[in-house]
């Protein structure tokens, strides 16, 4: 059986991320975000080409899947419902009920997952990354949660120690 975890930015530095990775034996890093950069100096670290290095250095290995992400309209539609609640991307905890549906209609359905299977390690934990720190609120968790369901993938949520 094989195991994946999810990660986001949020909540570490380069070092703090790079021990929850070591600590959760994540082999390969699977990034599903589009744009793969975060704004401020803070995050700098999170950066593709930085994280990639970072990764190398620590003996993890890296894949983007901008097929996985959502699409700019998508990130939209989220972010007009944080503004509807008053908050702010780094402290949302949950994704609006229309933005879930619409990404598992116009990009998890579709989407061939068999890719993603075939590039799990046979030992050690691949992890779903990006940005948002809490799994909740974040598409990683549609992601995991599809490939829990459909595929009998464990899952487990690295969160900031």
């Amino acid at each position: 059986m094989f195991k994946l975890a999810t990660i986001g930015v949020y909540g570490f530095d380069g070092d703090s991320f790079l021990e929850r990775l070591r600590l959760a034996d994540v082999r390969l890093l699977l990034d599903v975000r589009q744009r793969r950069g975060v704004r401020g100096p803070d995050y700098a670290w999170a950066n593709s080409l930085r994280l990639q290095a970072a990764l190398a250095g620590a003996g993890v290995a890296y894949r983007h899947h901008r097929e996985l992400a959502p699409t700019t309209e998508l990130r939209h539609l989220q972010y007009a419902e944080d503004d509807r609640q008053g908050v702010g991307k780094r402290s949302r905890r949950e994704l609006a009920p229309e933005y879930t549906r619409r990404y598992t209609a116009e990009i998890l359905d579709p989407a061939d997952l068999d890719p993603v299977l075939e590039e799990l390690p046979d030992s050690g934990v691949a992890a779903l990354f990006c940005v948002e720190r809490d799994p909740e609120a974040c598409h990683r968790s549609l992601i995991a949660g599809r490939l829990a369901e459909r595929h009998g993938v464990t899952v487990e949520h690295l969160r900031p120690l």
